[in-house]
């Protein structure tokens, strides 16, 4: 057994059922902040523009918002758990660390509070899986 289906074995026996209602809630979040991003993109262009990483711009945006609403809702539903959330990492890593710190580390940046237990959820979900209560438990219990 490798180290990655060691990894996946333990976060499947290892995750209570309340964490589902966390997972959900986790990609209802993500998915509402990739609708608010598709919705205001000159704000998100901006953000990403001062970041001054040479990406370009238009297709960061689209990465940004296609991965929260795809993604988001994929976490939601408990189908491709690991992957959608291996995927909103980056994102999150770049908002903690090179957007949100920009602003300063206090109580009143609530949207660094926001992307930094957003970024421990996601690593936490892409270690222990879906749960009981997700998708791809009903289809490994399901097969047809």
């Amino acid at each position: 057994m490798n180290m990655i289906d060691r990894i996946e074995h333990w976060g499947d026996t290892h995750h209570p059922a309340w964490l589902d209602v966390v997972r959900i809630g986790l990609g209802v979040l993500l998915f509402v902040k990739g609708v608010s991003f598709i919705s205001d993109t000159t704000k998100l262009s901006a953000l990403v523009s001062e970041l001054d990483i040479r990406l370009w711009t238009v297709t960061a945006v689209h990465y940004v918002a296609f991965a929260h609403i795809f993604g988001g809702f994929l976490i939601a539903l408990g189908c491709l758990t690991r992957l959608s959330a291996l995927i909103q990492i980056p994102i999150l890593i770049v908002a903690v660390f090179f957007v949100n710190m920009r602003v300063g580390f206090s109580y009143l940046n609530s949207e660094l509070w926001l992307s930094m237990i957003t970024l421990f959820l996601v690593i936490l979900f892409s270690i222990i899986g879906s749960g009981k209560f997700s998708m791809d438990e009903w289809m490994k219990n399901h097969d047809h």
